[in-house]
């Protein structure tokens, strides 16, 4: 029979008669102690996800005995406030709603773009007691701007560009993760028949990045930076949308992550002419972080904590289990070879940690050459955007 907890929670009168019964309620007591307890002990460990070892709770109903022995004539009251919270927490630990954080991701279908996918469809972030609302964007100010305005808690993967730029200007964000280090997913391509074959070419010609202050534009800045060159740089969104104009003449360099554009790369359609990975500075860089808002973070700090640790299971998913790859190859809608090799080939793992951001010194460097901000910014004044949730050691 279910007991509710109103009906559980003892009146007054029914404390006083206990009381004067307490003798010949001892063995009872002691019964229901113990009761309490292991309910209590089951809801807390299901509510959290683990307990403490087994030697500690043997000790508990230990130490529940020996206080039954020692006061024999412990009060009706005192028992039925002990079971009044024990019942409170069953109840407490039961019934609890999830808790609600709305994410921005940018670019769907990227690798790294799917592991909050990966999260709720393995119950990661259920488990931690967190319900997750996506918002998909095609990266940079579109990522960024609704963490800043508080519509939206978490934005990720944006490019740290931007975020600097945000924190300069007194917007209420803070980098709770590192993203992405080094730049080996991201290349730039061209048609044959346009005679570009190399960024030297692009002297007076269109080049793509996707948006103002993403990874894509700090990449693009190094590379023409490095190659002395003069093109036109142009914010064209989404790699889908990418390819859309560079196939019909509307710019003549694009930008891709894989698997976009693998394909046409593999049947001759496509060149590349530039990588990431050609600016050996990016290696050690962190391009692209993760972003709260900073006061969403400061009311429901707990709750954030909990985002970080589900992705964090979320990320070793993707590079353990085998239904990783079949998994991203139907979200990307790619053969499973083109999935296979996107994940392998471009986006090593150690790329995606996120316990450190990396590099800092040189990114406030570019950020103030490439005009991001108008006055140097310090390693100490760049610290105050940094909050960094993920701690290895307590996943």
């Amino acid at each position: 029979m279910k007991m509710t907890l109103a009906a559980a929670v003892p009146r007054h009168s029914d404390c006083d008669r206990a009381s004067s019964l307490a003798l010949m309620l001892r063995s009872r007591a002691l019964n229901a102690s113990t009761r309490v307890f292991d309910a209590v002990w089951r809801g807390v460990s299901k509510h959290e996800g683990h307990g403490p070892p087994h030697p500690s709770r043997r000790r508990l109903h230990r130490l529940l005995r020996m206080r039954a022995e020692v006061e024999p004539r412990r009060s009706g009251q005192n028992l039925c406030a002990a079971i009044l919270v024990g019942l409170t927490a069953i109840a407490t630990a039961q019934t609890s709603p999830a808790e609600t954080l709305k994410v921005a991701v940018a670019q769907p279908g990227f690798w790294n773009s799917t592991f909050i996918d990966v999260g709720l469809k393995q119950g990661y972030f259920k488990q931690v007691g967190l319900d997750i609302e996506i918002l998909y964007t095609e990266g940079g100010a579109s990522t960024l701007t609704p963490v800043i305005a508080g519509s939206i808690d978490i934005a990720m993967t944006n490019g740290i560009l931007g975020v600097v730029a945000a924190y300069a200007k007194g917007m209420p964000v803070k980098v709770i993760s590192a993203e992405a280090t080094g730049a080996a997913e991201a290349f730039w391509y061209a048609r044959p028949e346009s005679g570009i074959r190399r960024l030297a070419d692009t002297n007076g010609k269109t080049v793509a990045y996707s948006s103002p202050g993403s990874s894509t534009n700090l990449i693009l800045l190094q590379l023409v930076s490095q190659a002395k060159v003069a093109p036109k740089l142009v914010a064209t969104g989404g790699a889908p949308a990418t390819l859309t104009q560079v196939m019909s003449g509307q710019i003549d360099v694009g930008w891709s992550v894989p698997p976009f554009v693998l394909q046409q790369l593999a049947d001759g359609k496509l060149v590349i002419i530039a990588r990431g990975s050609d600016v050996p500075a990016l290696a050690q860089q962190t391009i692209r972080v993760n972003v709260a808002n900073a006061n969403a973070l400061k009311e429901r700090r707990d709750a954030f904590v909990r985002f970080i640790r589900a992705l964090s299971r979320a990320i070793d998913w993707a590079y353990s289990d085998p239904g990783a790859i079949d998994h991203y190859a139907e979200i990307a809608k790619v053969p499973r070879a083109l999935a296979q090799q996107t994940r392998d080939e471009f986006f090593p793992k150690e790329a995606l940690q996120l316990a450190e951001v990396k590099g800092l010194d040189v990114t406030l460097k570019q950020a103030l050459e490439f005009k991001y901000i108008t006055s140097p910014m310090s390693l100490a004044e760049a610290q105050g955007m940094l909050d960094i949730l993920y701690k290895p050691d307590e996943k």
